[in-house]
């Protein structure tokens, strides 16, 4: 849609929340909640866009972190049992990739995870009260203010293409206590002190 970040160009510009670097952070995040976590997956929308890219970013931090990661597509809502089916073999926790179809099938993949007792890591607050056990991603609230920030400007006559593409600088961490105890775990109270906010 834009040219690039810095310099959209054309008529687009605009707040992203995209920041597929955090899924090293949620590892790193669940290594700590996981007793001897050692095998992850990834449930990623083979529609999206942007797929390749957290597919990528996510072998990448399972190496760094001596982890074993595993990719478990999915393209429509009657494709998510089976994915869950699949990870039945071994895997200890699981990340999702925000995307508009995960975010829509929030609810139905939050429960599939408590059902079978999956750590479940995702981006935003809407997704973690859906019954993610931790969240940990851009502020939803700081990037809506910021949007009033580019709006106001571009009534004043600036031109959207004008306007780089911001990057999300600042972000939250929440743990959601009920499917902590859901799934069987105990947080380090370490954690849940770092935490941005403990939801029960």
């Amino acid at each position: 849609m834009v040219k690039s970040l810095a310099r959209p160009e054309g008529n687009v510009t605009g707040i992203s929340n995209y920041a597929a670097d955090l899924i090293g952070k949620r590892l790193e995040l669940f290594k700590e909640i996981v007793p001897g976590l050692s095998r992850v997956a990834l449930l990623v929308n083979s529609n999206a866009q942007i797929s390749s890219v957290y597919i990528d970013v996510f072998k990448a931090a399972t190496a760094n972190l001596g982890l074993f990661g595993g990719t478990y597509p999915w393209r429509s809502p009657d494709e998510l049992v089976p994915a869950f089916d699949a990870m039945k073999q071994g895997v200890q926790a699981l990340i999702t990739c925000p995307d508009g179809a995960a975010f829509t099938y929030r609810n139905l993949i939050s429960r599939l995870a408590i059902e079978s007792r999956l750590p479940l890591s995702t981006w935003s607050r809407e997704t973690l009260r859906a019954g993610a056990l931790m969240s940990y991603g851009a502020d939803g609230d700081a990037i809506c203010q910021r949007a009033a920030v580019y709006v106001d400007k571009i009534l004043k006559g600036t031109k959207p293409g004008e306007l780089p593409v911001e990057q999300p600088t600042k972000f939250e961490f929440l743990i959601n206590l009920k499917t902590v105890k859901a799934v069987g775990l105990d947080v380090p109270p370490m954690l849940l002190t770092r935490a941005d906010e403990v939801i029960e």
